[in-house]
């Protein structure tokens, strides 16, 4: 057992890398809360095996399950995928699973932030906030312990210093009461590397009941590359969201990255009424996973990511149930970086 590491991962040379640097895998968690799915949990398993069999064409899967349900997740997700029975009470990896960081070496270490789920919404959670620790014990892996809470979901960093997030969620007070918005952005710097932070104002207005999280990044922008972002922003002025994705314009606008670049900003117009976030996808290698609402507006977001990654297959998945509790591709899914050995 990895005894967590003393001092923070900046001080000790670690930072995270950005999402489209090679991968050594991907990690995921089965759906598990009846609360959240009610009759649709049949639905979320199947979409979810499918995102998971998506990515697997690119990258290995692990999908993290309780105990029992590791035959239910080969039945269903196919080749690629290895289960992995640990204690979860839900199933968005990106939020609560382990955050990896890398040194000037290649070494990796994990940081496990606080985690009490999107502002105490679920009960319990407790296995969930456990669950950075327990992987970076089973990929024998250096464990640093962040003493705030951050989902994953709440930032993108582009592995040069550079962490966009939002006030919505990071400031709201049920997730760091104790804490101002320098010292957020100190414990960001401590403990992902970053050097320079912008803050969105928003997420997505609808981002606010039962399954939502309070206005995540990954709702409404993802990186393309350094220097590069896709920003969802409606051209409806009528539009609740019209006014935030304004707001949110102006700031990446009005901002330089860690290397001093102003952002190129690509403006993808999902329309008023979506049924999915498009920015909400997955960068595997070699590919752009993205969510879709089987509506007219996929084919124009389908184009738009073929043509931002021309590198990579852009491989549409049936995201609405996914949407319904409260996420995307992005959410259930977290990078594993290459130089991390992942058991088979």
């Amino acid at each position: 057992m990895k005894r967590p590491s003393t001092g923070t991962p900046a001080a000790a040379g670690y930072s995270m890398p950005a999402e489209w640097s090679p991968h050594a895998g991907c990690l995921m968690a089965w759906p598990s809360r009846l609360e959240l799915w009610g009759p649709r949990l049949h639905e979320a398993r199947r979409d979810y095996a499918a995102v998971a069999a998506a990515i697997a064409v690119f990258e290995p899967v692990v999908m993290v399950c309780n105990t029992g349900h590791a035959e239910a997740v080969r039945e269903l997700c196919g080749g690629g995928v290895t289960p992995l029975e640990v204690p979860i009470n839900d199933s968005w990896c990106r939020d609560n699973g382990p955050v990896f960081v890398r040194n000037p070496a290649g070494q990796i270490a994990v940081v496990g932030f606080g985690f009490n789920a999107w502002g105490n919404r679920w009960q319990p959670h407790d296995d969930d906030a456990r669950l950075s620790r327990r992987l970076a014990e089973w990929l024998e892996l250096p464990f640093f312990e962040a003493p705030f809470v951050l989902e994953g979901g709440s930032f993108f960093v582009d592995g040069q210093g550079t962490l966009i997030t939002t006030e919505q969620c990071l400031l709201d007070p049920n997730r760091n009461p104790h804490l101002d918005r320098q010292q957020l952005e100190q414990g960001l710097y401590d403990y992902l590397g970053a050097s320079t932070v912008i803050w969105l104002p928003f997420g997505h207005s609808l981002d606010t009941g039962p399954a939502g999280t309070d206005g995540h990044v990954d709702g409404v922008l993802q990186y393309v590359a350094a220097g590069r972002v896709l920003l969802e922003a409606v051209s409806d002025q009528t539009s609740a969201e019209f006014s935030r994705g304004q707001a949110n314009l102006a700031v990446l606008r009005a901002s330089r990255d860690a290397a001093d670049r102003a952002f190129d900003v690509t403006i993808l117009d999902p329309g008023p009424a979506a049924a999915v976030s498009y920015a909400n996808h997955y960068l595997a290698n070699g590919a752009v996973i993205v969510p879709l609402g089987g509506d007219e507006t996929d084919e124009t977001a389908l184009e738009l990511l073929r043509a931002l990654h021309p590198d990579r297959r852009v491989v549409g998945v049936a995201g609405q149930t996914i949407a319904c509790g409260g996420g995307g591709p992005h959410c259930i899914t977290q990078q594993i970086p290459l130089g991390v050995v992942v058991p088979g």
